[in-house]
């Protein structure tokens, strides 16, 4: 397992949508682990291949983790292969903030409720019901795999100016 680095607006990955994943062989098992050791390194709640530059679907969250006390801290992720939402309920807003959108919240309309169903990493199908923070990350991920980032929920002035202060620190930085 290793830590690898999360790509950040405007790379690629980012922007397109993810391909199926087909085979789960070492490749794809070993990705899913860098992919969580990532995470919680960086630290988040969710993880999706494509901010690892890796067009796959395949998603990794853990929304109990970060927010456990200290004794009781257990990695415990959620490892799902093309997920797909089935089933959606109500509506909530709420910001949020993106690994690969540094320094950036957005007030986001999500549903409520979801049920997902994908597979696990050894094969087995999953169906499970979502809600409240777990169903936020997962949808928030599931973007991530159709090339959707918290930029594209933001208003186009609020996209333009953070696009600016991007241009602006590369230029500071060189």
């Amino acid at each position: 397992m290793a830590v690898r680095t999360i790509m950040v607006v405007p790379h690629t990955a980012l922007t397109r949508k993810a391909e199926l994943v087909t085979n789960i062989d070492e490749r794809v098992i070993c990705l899913a682990q860098d992919m969580a050791e990532t995470m919680y390194k960086a630290p988040g709640i969710g993880l999706a291949a494509n901010q690892l530059g890796e067009l796959l679907r395949l998603i990794v969250v853990d929304v109990i983790y970060p927010y456990e006390e200290s004794k009781n801290k257990k990695k415990n992720p959620i490892i799902i292969l093309n997920p797909e939402i089935i089933k959606k309920e109500g509506k909530t807003v709420n910001e949020e903030g993106c690994l690969s959108v540094p320094e950036l919240g957005v007030e986001i309309e999500r549903a409520e409720f979801i049920q997902v169903q994908g597979v696990d990493i050894s094969g087995k199908p999953l169906r499970f019901d979502a809600e409240g923070l777990f169903a936020r990350a997962l949808q928030h991920e599931i973007d991530h795999l159709n090339g959707t980032t918290i930029l594209d929920h933001a208003s186009p002035l609020r996209r333009d100016l953070y696009r600016r202060r991007l241009k602006k620190k590369a230029r500071r930085d060189k």
